[in-house]
C-alpha cells in the first residue's frame, strides 16, 4: 500500500513535520483517506507564534507600499496557479470545481483590497489644532495575531484575515481546518514567493490543542474565527478572558422572503444556487424561503421541484456535476439526521435527496442530493438550527411583516434577502430587519471586499466584521500624536487652560 502523504505546518518559512498525532485527510468524492495531517502540539504553535514574534519589528518597519507590493505580487501568483489551487479544494472539501474557482476570486478581492494598505493606513492630520500645535492619528499594527478558519472556504476565508492584517504590518499565525489544509498551505508558499519574508505569515495545523494554544498565548494580540456559534461563543469568551481583541464570526439560518409581484422563475433560479451551492455548506447558504401567500409558495415548490430534477450529484472534478460530496462522512450523517428529524416533526419532504445514487465508481463518496421541504414551522429543528447541507425549507406566511417578524424572532441574524418588484416593501425590509447582510434580488448578500462581513445577534461576537474597513480598524490601533515645537529662546509661564482657548 503506498504510504499517505503528511502535510506539516509553515513555520519560519520551511516546512515543519512536527506533532506526535495526526489524523487522516478525505477524499469527500471517494470516501478514501489519501493523505493524513499533523497536529500541531503546544510546543509546535508556541514556535510559530515566536517566529512570528520575531518577524514583526522589521515587518512593521517596512513602509506600506512595500509590504502591498507583496499582497500584488501575490495576486498574480494565486491567478497563474489558480487551476492547481482549486484543484486541491476540490479534492479534499468537494466542493465542484467552478464553485472552487469562485471562491479563490473572492478570496483574490480581499488581496486586492489589501494591496491600498498605503491608502488605509494613511490616518488624518489637523495643522494647528491649537496655537503652534498640530496633531495627527495614525493606524498602528497590534504585533502577532491569529485566525482560526472553517473547512467550508480554505481559501476564502484565510484571505479574508491575513492579507489585511499583514498588509497593516501585523505578523500572522493561522490555524485552517484540518479537514482540507493543503490549499491553504499552498497559498501560504506562494506567499513566500511573493516577497513575503519568512516568519510573516506560519501555519500550524491542528485541532482544538492548537486553537486554545493561541489563545491562551500572551504574545497573540488578537483572534479572528469563523465558524459555529457554540465554538465562536467559547472562542470570543476565552480570547477576552485573556485580554485578546476578539472576532468570532457565528453561525446563521438564512431567511429568503419571496413576495407574490416576485419574478418567481428569477427567484428560483436564484434559490437553487443559494440553497445547493457547495452543498449548502456556506454560512451564507439560504435554507429557509419565506414564501407571502399560499400560491407564492405553490408556486415556488413547483419550480423548485423541476430545477432539482436536472441537477446532477457528482464529484466535484466532473464538468457536469452541479452538486459535489458533504465534507466528511460525520457530516453526511449529521445532515441525513436532520432531514429525519424533519421528516418526524411533520415537515412534508418533497425531495428527499438521501435517495440519491453516488455515481458509478464513487460508492463510497459522501453523495446527498438537494432536499426540498414545505410546511415547515418555527418549532422544528430544521427551522431553528443551522443544518449546513441541501436541506431547503419553505415556510408559509400571510404577510411581508409576519415573514419578518420570523426572522426577527431568529437567535441568528446574519444574512437574508427579498425577492419583489415592489420598491416601498425592499425599502422596508432592508431598513427594518434585524440582520447584518440585507439582499433585495441577491439571494447571496456578500459584501465586496471593500465593504465589511458580519451578522448580528448570536451570529456575530466582537464589535467589527471581517475583511474591509472594519478588518483595518480590527489589525491596528489608533494612536494620535500632538506636538509643539515652541520658539527659540522664548519662555512660557504655565499654562491652566486648553491651548485651543488661546
Amino acid at each position: 500500500m503506498q504510504a499517505k502523504h503528511t502535510i506539516g505546518h509553515l513555520i519560519d518559512g520551511q516546512t515543519v513535520l512536527t506533532g506526535d498525532r495526526s489524523q487522516d485527510v478525505f477524499n469527500p468524492a471517494t470516501g478514501a483517506a489519501e493523505k493524513r495531517v499533523l497536529l500541531a502540539d503546544l510546543r509546535t504553535v508556541a514556535a510559530a507564534v515566536a517566529s512570528a514574534q520575531a518577524a514583526f519589528p522589521a515587518w512593521r518597519a517596512t513602509p506600506p507600499l512595500k509590504r502591498a507590493r507583496v499582497m500584488s505580487k501575490l495576486k498574480q501568483l494565486l491567478e497563474q496557479n489558480a487551476d492547481a489551487i482549486c484543484q486541491l479544494i476540490t479534492a479534499e472539501h468537494g466542493k465542484v470545481l467552478s464553485d472552487a474557482m469562485g471562491e479563490l476570486q473572492r478570496g483574490i478581492e480581499n488581496i486586492e483590497y489589501a494591496s491600498y494598505a498605503p491608502e488605509l493606513l494613511k490616518g488624518e492630520h489637523s495643522k494647528n489644532a491649537g496655537p503652534s500645535i498640530d496633531s495627527w492619528s495614525e493606524m498602528q499594527p497590534l504585533g502577532v495575531v491569529a485566525g482560526i478558519t472553517p473547512f467550508n472556504f480554505p481559501a476564502m476565508v484565510p484571505l479574508w484575515m491575513w492579507p489585511l492584517a499583514i498588509a497593516c504590518g501585523n505578523t500572522f499565525v493561522l490555524k485552517p481546518s484540518e479537514r482540507d489544509p493543503s490549499s491553504t498551505l499552498l497559498i501560504a508558499q506562494l506567499a513566500l514567493e511573493a516577497g513575503l519574508p519568512p516568519g510573516v505569515l506560519n501555519v500550524v495545523n491542528g485541532d482544538k490543542e492548537a486553537v486554545d494554544a493561541l489563545l491562551v498565548d500572551p504574545r497573540v494580540q488578537a483572534v479572528s474565527f469563523v465558524g459555529s456559534t457554540p465554538i465562536a461563543e467559547y472562542i470570543y469568551a476565552t480570547g477576552t478572558a485573556q485580554g485578546k481583541r476578539m472576532q468570532a464570526l457565528g453561525g446563521a439560518k438564512n431567511h429568503a422572503i419571496v413576495m407574490p409581484d416576485a419574478d418567481i422563475a428569477q427567484a428560483v433560479s436564484a434559490l437553487m444556487g443559494a440553497a445547493y451551492g457547495s452543498c449548502g455548506e456556506r454560512c451564507m447558504a439560504i435554507p429557509l424561503l419565506v414564501a407571502v401567500g399560499d400560491a407564492t409558495a405553490d408556486a415556488l415548490v413547483e419550480g423548485l421541484k423541476m430545477e432539482i430534477a436536472k441537477m446532477r450529484v457528482g464529484p466535484g472534478t466532473d464538468a457536469g456535476s452541479d452538486m459535489g460530496p458533504l465534507v466528511t462522512r460525520q457530516h453526511y450523517d449529521k445532515v441525513c439526521g436532520y432531514v429525519a428529524q424533519g421528516v418526524a416533526e411533520g415537515a412534508t419532504l418533497l425531495v428527499d435527496g438521501r435517495k440519491v445514487a453516488p455515481p458509478k465508481g464513487y460508492e463510497d463518496g459522501y453523495y446527498l442530493g438537494p432536499c426540498l421541504f414545505d410546511r415547515v414551522t418555527p418549532s422544528m429543528r430544521i427551522y431553528k438550527e443551522e443544518i449546513f447541507g441541501p436541506v431547503l425549507g419553505v415556510v408559509r406566511a400571510h404577510s411581508l411583516q409576519e415573514a419578518m417578524d420570523l426572522i426577527d424572532a431568529h437567535e441568528y441574524g446574519n444574512g437574508t434577502c427579498i425577492f419583489t418588484r415592489d420598491g416601498e416593501a425592499a425599502r422596508y425590509f432592508t431598513d427594518s430587519i434585524q440582520v447584518g447582510m440585507v439582499g433585495v434580488n441577491v439571494p447571496l448578500p456578500v459584501p465586496v471586499a471593500y465593504h465589511s462581513f458580519g451578522g448580528w445577534k448570536r451570529s456575530l461576537f466582537g464589535d467589527l466584521g471581517a475583511y474591509g474597513p472594519d478588518g483595518v480598524r480590527f489589525y491596528t490601533r489608533r494612536k494620535t500624536i500632538t506636538q509643539r515645537w515652541p520658539s527659540a529662546g522664548v519662555r512660557e509661564g504655565a499654562v491652566f487652560s486648553f491651548p485651543s482657548n488661546q
